[in-house]
Formats: structure tokens, C-alpha cells, sequence
């Protein structure tokens, strides 16, 4: 029999050490390693949960790997199945994100309202089974092909998967599955790694669709082992903010589409409600005749969205001025900041600025630089901005305008939004197809474009 060990492992990275430390040397994470007993021979477990392997014994060459057509889900809900690539793919394994009570239950107990006709099979070990009946019958789900089970233990799971054969399976969350082989407690490092483990060969030998709820740190990251993610096919974060009512379900990795793709959503009453034109629901409160606000064109993923940018600068009453960032990355602030004043002479070591991306959104693409420095520009002159301009560009650090990737479809999406002027870089002018009523003014320099906005 093999005798057991104690070693300790940091709950963050998987960083495996012989005695406690204070510090991870990798993650430089504080108190995070817990102490776990693990068996000494570490073989494949995998392969002892009764499952049949489907792996060919020897090397193929490429030209005799028979290819099949790609079999996917299609949901019907387009906000949805853009995330995904066009739809949920036959054995795909799925990770999905996000801050407590985001929405990450409500959008998989919804998942039975998107497919009624499919057999999917909702493993709860956080909540009774009572508890989402609950929550599906608030949500008007009640699919005859919605199955739920009250499980923890990965084998049992396993056994009734096999059983029931489901078209989708759900499980919420991995944290709190576990492998009663394994000598650690449900949640830690080595518990979420071998069951993910477990259900991702139960997803690609039985080609079952499966959705792993997963949970987050207090710094916004998945949490368990890193290697969680590089698991999966596809990993989504469901963002947004409580006091707003839009969801963002963000694709940051996808092995069956394009990454950085987003399906916007708005929570209700009654659940989720997908938005199919976003930049108007963003743009619906936007204020006309006040400083300090701009408009941009953003590309998440392969869609345009249009995005009202609101900056406020005022005098500072401490020794350092503050620079906070709603939706932005902080950061990216500050260079943008010190350019606007070495450039062009505002000065700003005076003043606190606090930039808001409106509609709780998130943007972090370099091309709407020009609208957060116009944005702040116009209110520390107090003076506003023309409504009908949008402002494309990424701004660097001489001041100049550089190109953007995508500018046609941004265009059109300004001028379908009623846009009469973009501001866009020189070079993206060059050889692009202007849209009917729309007026594009390519610029080289930030000097430009402040003169001619403000």
C-alpha cells in the first residue's frame, strides 16, 4: 500500500512546496499555501473512473485523420451563440466566470429555456435541487428535458452521465466537486484540477457539451490552478456591474471561434434578456451640451460597439491628484494623461481626473485613446464636444495618431447610429469605403484633433 505525504501547495498557482511559506516564489502571493496529503505513486487517474478511451495506440499521419463535418448546438440566442463560436460544439468543454451573483446560474438555468428540445443534465453542488427549481420556475423554464442532480462526488456524476446519456451537461460549480481518491479537501488545488480532468475525458469520449461554473478571486481571476484554463476549450467571463443592468459575456479564449467576442445581455426581473444592438442601449442616456464626454467606436471581437467616454477634471484639494478609472484601465490613464500634458501643454498635475466608461462596460482596446483624451481635454477647457463625432484612434506616445485594425465596420456603425463625423487616423482614410452621410476626417496629429473637436 502506499504511504501518504503531506506537502503544501499555493491555492493560486499550483506551486508545490516541502513546508509552509509565507510567500509563493512564484505567484508572490501571501498566505496562500494549504497543506494537502497526496499518495505517493501519482499515476493517471483518470483512466481509473471506468471510462473507455477512444485514443488511437500508435502516431497518424495527418493526411489519415478523417475530418467531420463541426456539429454545433445553435441556441437561437445570437448574443449567445456569437460568444461561442456560432453555437455550442459537440463535445466542447466550457468554463464560465465571474463575480458572485453576476448571473452565471440564472444564464445556465436559462441554458434549458435556449434548447428545449435537448436532454441537459444540471449537476448543482452548491444549491438542493429545490433551490433551481426555484430559480427556473422565476425564470419560466420548464423544459420536460431538464434534468437535475445533487451531486458532489465526480464518480457518481460520471456513472449518471453514462446512464442518462444528456445532449448538455452543467455543472456548478468545479470548486466544489471532488475525487474520492484524491486526500484533499473539495476546492483545493488538486481536487479541481483531477475532476475538471475527469469531466473533460467524460466530455470528449462521450461528445456531451459541458459547462463548468467556476469562481473568482478577490482580484477579478479564476480561481484554482491556473492549468484549469489551459484545460478547456473555451473560457468566458460574465462581467458587468450589480447597480447596472447590463451583463457582458466576455469569450477570452475559444478553441471553436474568435477570442475577445462579447454577448451582451440585460438582467431582469424574469432573467436574462439578450441586447441585440448594444451601442444604442449605451448611447440611450448619453447627455448633449455638457463637457466632458465623447463618443467612440470600440471592436469586441468581430462586433462594433459605440460607447459614450465621460471624463471629469477638477482641482485637487490633496498632495497627489487622483486618476480613477471606471471600464478603463488605470494605467493606460496615466501615459494618456502625460501626454496630453507634455504635448500640448494642459496642465493636469493639478487636477483629478476620474473617467467613466458609461453603461458599465469595459474597454480595452488601444483605438479609443483619442476619445479618452478628448474627453478629458474638453472638460478641463469646459467646453463641449460636437454630439454627431465619433473618435477612432489610437494615440501614441509622440502625440501622434497611429492606425487601427477593422475601420470600415466601425464606420458603418457610426453612420447606422446616425453619426454625421469621424475622426479617424490618417492612414486608415487611405483606401476605405466611406458610408453614405457620413463625413471622415483622417488626422496625423493630437494637435489636430483637438482644434477641430474643441
Amino acid at each position: 500500500m502506499a504511504r501518504s505525504k503531506t506537502r503544501f501547495v499555493c491555492q493560486q498557482c499550483g506551486h508545490t512546496a516541502p513546508q509552509w511559506l509565507g510567500k509563493c516564489p512564484s505567484c508572490e502571493g501571501w498566505n496562500t499555501f494549504v497543506e494537502e496529503m497526496t499518495q505517493a505513486p501519482v499515476k493517471a487517474r483518470v483512466s481509473s473512473l471506468g471510462m473507455k478511451s477512444e485514443r488511437p495506440m500508435k502516431p497518424l499521419a495527418l493526411k489519415d485523420i478523417a475530418l467531420t463535418s463541426e456539429s454545433r448546438i445553435v441556441t437561437g440566442v445570437q448574443e449567445f451563440d456569437r460568444v461561442l463560436g456560432g453555437g455550442i460544439m459537440q463535445g466542447s468543454f466550457v468554463l464560465i466566470a465571474g463575480d458572485p451573483g453576476i448571473g452565471k446560474s440564472t444564464l445556465m438555468t436559462e441554458l434549458a429555456r435556449y434548447v428545449p428540445d435537448r436532454r441537459l443534465l444540471y449537476v448543482t453542488g452548491e444549491e438542493s435541487i429545490r433551490q433551481v427549481k426555484l430559480r427556473a420556475e422565476r425564470l419560466g423554464v420548464s423544459s420536460d428535458n431538464f434534468f437535475l442532480f445533487a451531486e458532489t462526488n465526480v464518480e457518481r456524476i460520471i456513472a449518471a452521465v453514462q446512464e442518462m446519456q444528456p445532449d448538455i451537461m452543467v455543472v456548478d460549480s468545479i470548486q466544489t466537486i471532488f475525487r474520492p481518491d484524491v486526500q484533499s479537501a473539495p476546492g483545493s488545488v488538486s481536487q479541481v484540477r483531477e475532476s475538471a480532468a475527469a469531466l473533460l475525458q467524460l466530455a470528449k469520449e462521450n461528445e456531451i457539451p459541458t459547462f463548468i461554473v467556476g469562481h473568482v478571486t478577490k482580484d477579478g481571476s479564476i480561481a484554482g490552478p491556473r492549468v484549469l484554463e489551459h484545460m478547456v476549450d473555451t473560457v468566458l467571463y460574465f462581467e458587468g456591474d450589480r447597480h447596472h443592468a447590463f451583463r457582458i459575456l466576455r469569450a477570452v479564449k475559444n478553441r471553436f471561434g474568435s477570442t475577445n467576442e462579447i454577448g451582451v445581455f440585460e438582467m431582469r426581473a424574469g432573467g436574462l434578456l439578450e441586447v441585440k444592438n448594444p451601442s444604442e442601449i449605451f448611447l440611450s442616456e448619453r447627455s448633449f451640451g455638457a463637457s466632458g464626454s465623447t463618443v467612440v467606436c470600440s471592436l469586441e471581437g468581430t462586433r462594433p460597439i459605440l460607447v459614450e467616454i465621460q471624463a471629469l477634471v477638477t482641482s485637487t484639494s490633496y498632495n497627489t491628484p487622483q486618476r480613477n478609472a471606471t471600464g478603463f484601465e488605470a494605467r493606460r490613464l496615466q501615459m494618456l494623461l502625460a501626454v496630453l500634458e507634455k504635448r500640448e501643454g494642459l496642465r493636469l498635475s493639478t487636477h483629478d481626473v476620474f473617467v467613466n466608461m458609461a453603461g458599465g462596460v469595459r474597454l480595452e482596446e488601444p483605438a479609443v485613446d483619442l476619445g479618452v483624451i478628448l474627453a478629458v481635454a474638453s472638460s478641463f477647457r469646459d467646453i463641449p464636444t460636437d454630439t454627431g463625432t465619433v473618435l477612432i484612434g489610437e494615440v501614441g506616445l509622440g502625440g501622434e495618431i497611429r492606425t487601427v485594425s477593422q475601420i470600415e465596420p466601425r464606420l458603418n456603425e457610426a453612420a447606422k447610429l446616425g453619426f454625421t463625423r469621424a475622426i479617424i487616423p490618417e492612414n486608415n482614410k487611405k483606401g476605405a469605403t466611406i458610408p453614405k452621410g457620413l463625413e471622415v476626417t483622417g488626422v496625423e496629429r493630437l494637435s489636430q484633433v483637438l482644434d477641430l473637436v474643441l
